[in-house]
């Protein structure tokens, strides 16, 4: 089964002829598929046109949480093997879904859009561009459009996610993390015909901080006293330059220990590296209590073969 969803916020407009698009591509899978429908507590008309529509599965928000939230949702509810998200304001073209599934007929798990002509403005599409830059050095997954919506993934990949923040940007980030396979092609685009745009700039740099945040979770959520050993010893290492520079500078009688700051600036990076070595120890105890707690592993098994 095929699972199709989008999230939904002020956009009556937008809905119905989404719905419509919807129903016209999966009836020509010939598979069986649902649609669902996640309503975030719109003030306008959505959730009234959303219950007029069918085939369609409502997931109706009390009060307005954020589209991750809302794909956290959808995604919980979603039935089908392959889930299928795009946005709710007809800028994704449902006629390019054949295709992800298609891709994803050659093995891979996830397959993401790739907005190749954006319908954006100039100034959206300059800062899409950096981030984009910014987050493949970063993540590490060379994809070229992360803020595209349409998106596939396989649903088996997805259960044991938990998203918060805006990571729903990063979810090909989060999965390849875990050894799927994602790739992308690219899709149509169109501009936005009614309704306006949820996307901002104080969202945009939200994005930013999560993707930081799933960089050192996927990262070194195992290994933390790696990461935080590693700045311990960079601090240390700044306190011993100083302490050896200030001890030159003492020698050659430039001027005493009273009247240069390396000497302090050698304690507060002794001080600091300590208190990241102990850090690191506390984060390496807190993740162990987790697993063992929950009684869950950190590794993922794909498949298990008996011959």
């Amino acid at each position: 089964m095929i699972s199709v969803l989008f999230p939904a916020y002020n956009e009556e407009a937008n809905v119905a002829e989404l719905h419509r698009q919807l129903i016209a591509v999966c009836n020509g899978l010939h598979e069986p598929y649902e649609i669902i429908a996640i309503d975030n507590a719109s003030t306008d008309k959505t959730a009234a046109v959303l219950q007029t529509l069918s085939p369609l599965t409502v997931v109706t928000f009390a009060y307005n949480i954020g589209q991750t939230a809302a794909l956290d949702a959808g995604i919980k509810q979603a039935q089908g093997d392959i889930v299928v998200i795009l946005d709710g304001d007809l800028q994704n073209d449902p006629a390019d879904i054949p295709r992800l599934l298609e891709k994803m007929r050659e093995g891979y798990d996830g397959v993401v859009g790739w907005r190749q002509d954006r319908h954006d403005s100039m100034g959206r599409k300059i800062f899409s561009r950096f981030a984009n830059w910014l987050t493949r050095r970063i993540a590490g997954l060379d994809l070229h459009d992360y803020g595209c919506a349409l998106r596939a993934f396989r649903s088996e990949l997805l259960r044991n996610i938990h998203l918060y923040g805006v990571m729903h940007v990063f979810i090909p980030v989060i999965l390849a993390d875990r050894g799927a396979r994602i790739t992308e092609i690219p899709v149509q685009h169109h501009e936005r015909r009614a309704g306006i745009s949820k996307y901002n700039f104080s969202k945009m740099a939200t994005d930013l901080a999560d993707l930081l945040t799933i960089k050192f979770l996927y990262s070194y959520a195992l290994r933390p006293l790696v990461f935080f050993g590693t700045w311990a010893l960079g601090s240390f290492a700044v306190a011993s330059i100083a302490v050896i520079a200030s001890m030159i500078i003492k020698w050659q009688g430039i001027y005493g220990f009273s009247q240069t700051p390396l000497p302090v600036i050698a304690a507060l990076f002794c001080i600091l590296s300590f208190l990241l070595l102990m850090l690191g120890f506390v984060v390496e105890l807190l993740i162990r209590i987790y697993f063992e707690s929950r009684g869950q592993t950190p590794y993922h098994i794909k498949s298990v073969a008996t011959h």
